[in-house]
This record gives C-alpha cells, sequence and structure tokens, in this order.
C-alpha cells in the first residue's frame, strides 16, 4: 500500500511538471507595438573637473622681517607693479621699535631716513588667499599671498571619448557648490601627453568660462557637460527595437495579414542606424514612419535589448 502511494504521487509530479513545462513552452511572448517617430537626439559626455587658477603665484618676502601693511584682500583685482604690501627688515623693525620707545619724532625721523620695502605685484589678476596679517613676523620662504591670473575649469576626458573633444568647441559648466545654474565655456586646450588616473588613460582638459561670474572659487568641484552628437528631424526608435545579428542591426515589423487570415504576421527587416544615446537609436534607412515595429514588453520573460532572436540566429527558431 506504502509503494502504491509513492508511484502515484511520483506519476502526479510528473505529470503536473509536463504540464507547466509545455504550457510555458507555449506560451506567447507579449509585444508592444512602437511606430518611429521624428525628433531631436543627441550624444552628452560629461567631465568630471574642477576649478583652478591658470596660474597660480605664491607671494613672498624679499626680505626677513615684520609686516607692516597689507593693502589688499581677497578676491580683490590687482595690476602688474602695484604695491600690495610693505615689509620692514629685521634691521629695519628692530630700528623702529627703538625709535618708537623715545617718541614721535624719532620715529618720523626714521621712517623718512629708513623706508620700508614694497611688495609687487607680478602679473595682472586677482588675490586668492591672504596668508599673513601686519605685525606678523616673516622669512623670505613664508608665503604672504596667492594670485591668480584668471580661473578656468580643468577635467579630465577618457581617451575613447577624445574625438569628441575640440578646440572652440562650446561646453556648459555646472558647480556642485550651485546646482541651480548652469555656466558657459569653451574647450581652449588639450593635453598632448595622458596621464593615468584609476588604471584609465586620460587626457586633461582646459576649459575657459566665456562669462566667470564671482560664483567662481578655485578648488570648487565642476562637472562639464559636453554635447559631441547631436540631429534635428531624426527618425527615431527606442533602443530596444534593435536586433543584433553579426554586423547587420534588424528590426521585427508587423507586416499585413492575408485577407481572412487571423493570425498576425511580422519580418524582420534590416536597418542602418546612426546616433544612439541609449536610450533612442537613429534610424537612417531600411523603414519608415508608416511601419509598426514590433518589441517584447520589458516585463515579459526572455524580454529586454537585443534578447529577441532573428530566424536562423543560433538558439531562435528556424
Amino acid at each position: 500500500m506504502k509503494k502504491l502511494l509513492i508511484i502515484i504521487i511520483i506519476i502526479a509530479l510528473v505529470v503536473a511538471g509536463g504540464y507547466f513545462f509545455f504550457k510555458g513552452k507555449n506560451k506567447k511572448v507579449n509585444e508592444s507595438e512602437v511606430t518611429p517617430e521624428r525628433g531631436s537626439i543627441s550624444i552628452e559626455i560629461r567631465l568630471d573637473g574642477s576649478v583652478e587658477p591658470r596660474n597660480r603665484i605664491e607671494i613672498k618676502p624679499q626680505v626677513s622681517g615684520r609686516i607692516e601693511d597689507i593693502l589688499v584682500v581677497e578676491g580683490q583685482r590687482v595690476k602688474k607693479g602695484e604695491i600690495i604690501a610693505w615689509l620692514s627688515s629685521t634691521d629695519r623693525a628692530t630700528l623702529m621699535d627703538l625709535a618708537r620707545s623715545k617718541g614721535e619724532d624719532e620715529v618720523k625721523k626714521w621712517e623718512d631716513t629708513y623706508k620700508p620695502t614694497p611688495v609687487i605685484s607680478p602679473i595682472n589678476g586677482f588675490i586668492i588667499s591672504r596668508t599673513k596679517e601686519p605685525g606678523q613676523s616673516v622669512s623670505m620662504s613664508d608665503v604672504l599671498l596667492v594670485m591668480a591670473d584668471e580661473l578656468i575649469v580643468m577635467a579630465n576626458v577618457d581617451e575613447t571619448d577624445l574625438r569628441n573633444i575640440f578646440l572652440g568647441q562650446n561646453v556648459v559648466i555646472s558647480l556642485d557648490a550651485y546646482q541651480d545654474k548652469k555656466f558657459g565655456g569653451k574647450v581652449e586646450h588639450i593635453a598632448y601627453e595622458s596621464t593615468v588616473v584609476s588604471n584609465v588613460t586620460v587626457y586633461e582638459v582646459k576649459i575657459l568660462p566665456v562669462r566667470a561670474p564671482g560664483y567662481f572659487r578655485a578648488g570648487m568641484s565642476a562637472t562639464v557637460s559636453v554635447l559631441s552628437q547631436k540631429k534635428d528631424d531624426a527618425l527615431l526608435l527606442p533602443s530596444d527595437a534593435i536586433i543584433d545579428k553579426g554586423r547587420k542591426k534588424m528590426v521585427k515589423v508587423k507586416s499585413q495579414n492575408p485577407k481572412g487570415s487571423r493570425s498576425e504576421r511580422s519580418e524582420y527587416k534590416e536597418v542602418e542606424v546612426g546616433i544612439n544615446n541609449g536610450k533612442q537609436v537613429e534610424i537612417v534607412s531600411g523603414i519608415t514612419e508608416n511601419d509598426v515595429v514590433l518589441l517584447p514588453e520589458l516585463g515579459s520573460k526572455g524580454s529586454g535589448s537585443n534578447r529577441a532572436r532573428v530566424p536562423g540566429m543560433m538558439g531562435g527558431p528556424r
């Protein structure tokens, strides 16, 4: 009796398994219909970068001594040759301290006789850092001020994207600190020598902001958007509609049903594609706006990008 029960259970399992196997095998994959539409398509490259001075200059004292006065503040623009600070050498600082102990007349006498040393701006630019204050003692290795001629954006481009970058190209700059604002820029230099960052070969690109407002600060993180390809009035399909067959690109197209036929018919057509941004693809030739293209629904088993098989492909229906 026990053996008979086991045999019955095994037979039931085999029958149930066969039922679900053939039911799943014969289950028709749902397909959705799309029609090619006219529109614009583009490919945008995003580069990570940072705001940096084109030329960063550290201003150091010509003599060791004491700072008498600093005439500039951070952000202030100065001209080449302009006096930006006054220094007293160690000897002058000692002498002036002695004179002050003897009264104002003695101070005035030595001020007229022993002049302080001026610190001169070496370039036209602006102050990006003020590291010292009047009254501090400094040596010739100390940095008083840091200057820059102008701020630019330095970014790295992967070697595989280098073909899409060229001199004079218009770009859009966004700053992490001001994500709601966009700034125009132009590519002004592309490095001739590569560097390796995180095992990736990259080239440094210098981008000049077209209008550099007060938002820019040295060291800010920036993102550069480069429009590498764009086409208007292109015939577009979802990227999932394209089926790879070797070097050929195919789409499954709904065909006209013969008169009296209730079953839907379809055929595969070879197409030439252009720009592909991962979501949409440009159709250059092979189908028209009047064609109805079939593609598996994303939720269907076996559906998804490039999973459909063309008759004649390995594993596909023959």
